[in-house]
């Protein structure tokens, strides 16, 4: 069997040499780590979820700030999105079982207002007996929860009592944001 063996010039300008072994070990550790901790600059600990004034369905506006003490539950959908609409019966379930104590579930519609107007995501919200209140996104808020990254639907935030982002749920996966849940209460 033959042994490559891989040189690397270190930072004084003097050779390193590896085996192929060795490289493919540091390698496959590098990648492992990369696939579990990323290579982003946020920090997913506890991150203060960004306040956000938006209009609800009726144009009155709601402020995160005001579920401060609450659980807050920030689901970021589309009217389109099959996953999103596959989540929507546990959302309402949620909320019709934690609301007593203390959880708040926010719909935010990414929806396009020009193309889903208001009275459309009403009559959505009576079609799928939606029981929390959903919000207008804006550029802003996208950008505050999302930042220059591509944004994925669905996606949820959770936001425990102090205001700080304590999971977040990329896609639909029954049971997870339930078992969140308990542990924040």
């Amino acid at each position: 069997m033959t042994d490559y063996t891989l040189l690397m010039t270190d930072y004084e300008g003097g050779s390193m040499a590896f085996n192929s072994r060795s490289s493919i070990c540091v390698l496959l550790f590098l990648t492992t780590f990369l696939l579990f901790h990323g290579c982003s600059k946020e920090s997913n600990a506890w991150q203060t979820a960004p306040d956000f004034t938006l209009a609800d369905l009726s144009d009155q506006t709601v402020s995160l700030k005001d579920y401060r003490g609450n659980i807050v539950l920030l689901d970021f959908w589309t009217t389109w999105c099959p996953p999103c609409r596959e989540s929507i019966p546990e959302l309402v379930d949620l909320q019709n079982r934690y609301r007593d104590q203390g959880v708040v579930i926010l719909g935010i519609s990414m929806d396009d207002p020009s193309q889903f107007n208001n009275r459309y995501l009403m009559a959505f919200k009576e079609k799928f007996r939606i029981n929390y209140t959903i919000l207008r996104a804006n550029g802003q808020v996208a950008r505050d929860y999302f930042g220059a990254s591509n944004m994925a639907i669905p996606t949820l935030f959770v936001v425990n009592r102090k205001g700080k982002i304590v999971d977040k749920f990329v896609g639909f996966r029954p049971g997870d944001v339930e078992r969140s849940l308990k542990k924040l209460l």
